[in-house]
């Protein structure tokens, strides 16, 4: 990705937040549920609970819903430290929301899904997807950067994204020490080898440098979906070196602020066989991931069925990922190089 495209980005990025600014910051107001959900509350870290989705958008998932879910926000302070670029850093807070299901009876590990928002967005903004996903089984935590969150307005610095990778591992590491401490309220809560992670434009960014940048790559993620990504120049490490996990690359064929090109920059120079690339057809930037249509409905089944196969290890999850992903004059996904339709 050229600085130009950086640029536009982040003005085309700032008037579309404005638009949906109290709606992305806040969060989505809490919704009753429609039908019984076949798992009931238990102890657990509660902040609000809902229901994981409304009948029809748990029916649209395709099945992947069930739990209901509950909702939790945490914060922890990053230590000072020098980040990837050799820049010193002071303490940084990082504002985590956290989506997991209620289970009833004793106390289970769960999957974790780290997500990264994109450039002043917040997790609020990602609700439905980000729903669906801990509906669907998963323990969901979004991070809130310091420096490029939806609250910051024109003090947002979006030449921080160089230090996101390292944020996100330091949650992860936060995370699982939480969930083996035991009377934390997160106690038992998180299967510490399974863990994955997506983000979306910048934090698409983000999760395709922790996944695959020699800077800052992760080895504990077992699967990276990154939405409508790019490479981020002034990362300091090599991309794709030798040994990413698996991959998948969604991209709206219509986005202006992220262009096609940029996610298959990514899907081309990764040298996995387990590499994907879901084209969305007609699709800008933001629609494939916020709020509840057709084709998040799409995204969100697709992400799952990928999450299901590498993460939790299921073959069969393949099959449901390739046939919900090839709709005719929707969406089109190919693997192991292939060039999309």
């Amino acid at each position: 990705m050229t600085s130009a495209v950086s640029g536009t980005k982040r003005i085309v990025v700032a008037i579309l937040v404005v638009l949906a600014w109290v709606s992305g910051c806040a969060g989505q107001p809490e919704q009753p549920a429609t039908r019984p959900a076949r798992s009931a509350a238990s102890a657990g870290p509660e902040a609000r609970t809902r229901s994981a989705a409304p009948a029809a958008a748990a029916a649209a998932v395709g099945g992947y819903g069930g739990y209901r879910t509950a909702e939790r926000q945490v914060t922890f302070a990053e230590p000072a430290h020098t980040g990837p670029a050799d820049q010193y850093l002071g303490q940084r807070t990082l504002v985590i929301q956290v989506w997991y299901p209620r289970v009833r009876g004793p106390a289970r590990s769960f999957p974790l899904l780290m997500f990264a928002p994109g450039f002043l967005q917040c997790a609020g903004a990602y609700s439905d997807l980000l729903q669906a996903w801990a509906s669907a089984g998963y323990v969901v935590a979004a991070v809130n950067f310091p420096r490029t969150n939806c609250h910051l307005g024109a003090e947002a610095y979006e030449a921080d994204l160089v230090n996101q990778p390292q944020d996100m591992s330091y949650v992860l590491t936060r995370l699982l020490a939480l969930s083996a401490r035991p009377g934390d309220p997160f106690a038992g809560l998180l299967d510490p080898h399974e863990v994955g992670a997506a983000g979306q434009s910048d934090g698409g960014d983000t999760v395709a440098a922790l996944a695959a940048n020699s800077c800052c790559a992760d080895r504990r993620l077992k699967a990276v979906a990154v939405l409508s990504g790019a490479e981020w120049p002034p990362m300091p490490g090599r991309y794709f070196p030798g040994g990413a996990p698996p991959m998948l690359f969604t991209q709206g064929s219509a986005d202006t602020i992220n262009p096609p090109w940029t996610s298959l920059q990514l899907y081309r120079a990764d040298g996995a066989s387990a590499r994907y690339y879901l084209d969305l057809f007609g699709a800008s930037h933001l629609i494939p991931y916020e709020g509840t249509n057709p084709v998040e409905r799409l995204t969100a089944r697709v992400t799952l069925a990928f999450f299901d196969r590498y993460v939790l290890g299921q073959p069969g999850a393949l099959k449901t990922m390739t046939r919900d992903a090839n709709v005719t004059g929707t969406a089109a996904l190919v693997g192991g190089g292939q060039p999309p339709p």
